[in-house]
């Protein structure tokens, strides 16, 4: 019997000429023939398993190597994007209190950040008679918008959960030019935040008064057991 690098050549011209096998027996190519074809599909297996490996998996199931994106900022709170001036008590609680505050004011729309100089001086301010207290300040224009129009809006749109101290609302009035909305925390509560809101010729400018107490803070006794007004009330 033929070794099987004899056979080989013999059974490639058997493939392509479908002769018999010059040089070997029946029983002996069938056996040639299922060794060629168990090389093959073993060939076949390893170019596959091979091929495999070197792919990258692709399509919606593939896992993915790029590293995911980045958080988006959350939007900058209202005094950031307006001129703040801080004054008063470096308490860090009170001065924490009056940032949170200010944070959650809420202007109409329209309403763009100033500073001082852009504006004219306004026509009164909040004094605080209870003290120390941590004090931020901060300045809007509105165009387009009257006073009466501007101060029913405030009043309108809670600062967080603070409490307004302000009446109305006020009828549609072209001649009123100032009006105070104030918010405190709790009935009786002398800190908070006062909008002072005063007539511009092509609209109002809004001012932001915010007072935070530490926790040593108090209020001076008034005579005849007078009580203080609520911010925002003259």
């Amino acid at each position: 019997m033929n070794e099987v690098g004899d056979v080989i050549p013999s059974l490639r011209l058997s493939a392509v000429s479908d002769r018999p096998f010059p040089h070997a027996e029946a029983g002996d190519v069938y056996r040639v023939r299922m060794r060629i074809r168990a090389s093959l599909l073993l060939a076949s297996v390893l170019a596959l398993a091979l091929t495999g490996c070197a792919t990258a998996p692709t399509g919606a199931g593939a896992a993915s190597t790029a590293p995911p994106p980045s958080a988006v900022p959350s939007p900058s709170p209202s005094e950031s994007a307006s001129s703040v001036v801080a004054s008063g008590s470096t308490d860090a609680r009170a001065q924490e209190q009056a940032h949170a505050w200010l944070a959650e004011a809420t202007l109409p729309p329209g309403a763009v950040p100033a500073t001082p100089a852009d504006l004219k001086p306004f026509s009164s301010f909040t004094g605080w008679p209870c003290g120390p207290y941590a004090q931020l300040t901060a300045y809007w224009k509105i165009p387009g918008m009257g006073v009466t129009e501007a101060g029913n809006w405030l009043r309108e749109h809670p600062t967080g959960d603070l409490i307004s101290t302000a009446g109305g609302p006020w009828p549609d009035n072209p001649d009123v030019t100032s009006t105070a909305v104030g918010y405190i925390p709790a009935q009786g509560a002398q800190e908070g935040i006062v909008y002072t809101v005063d007539a511009l010729p092509d609209g109002v400018e809004v001012r932001a008064e915010v007072a935070a107490q530490t926790t040593t803070a108090s209020c001076p006794p008034l005579p005849d057991g007078g009580q203080y007004g609520a911010p925002g009330q003259g």
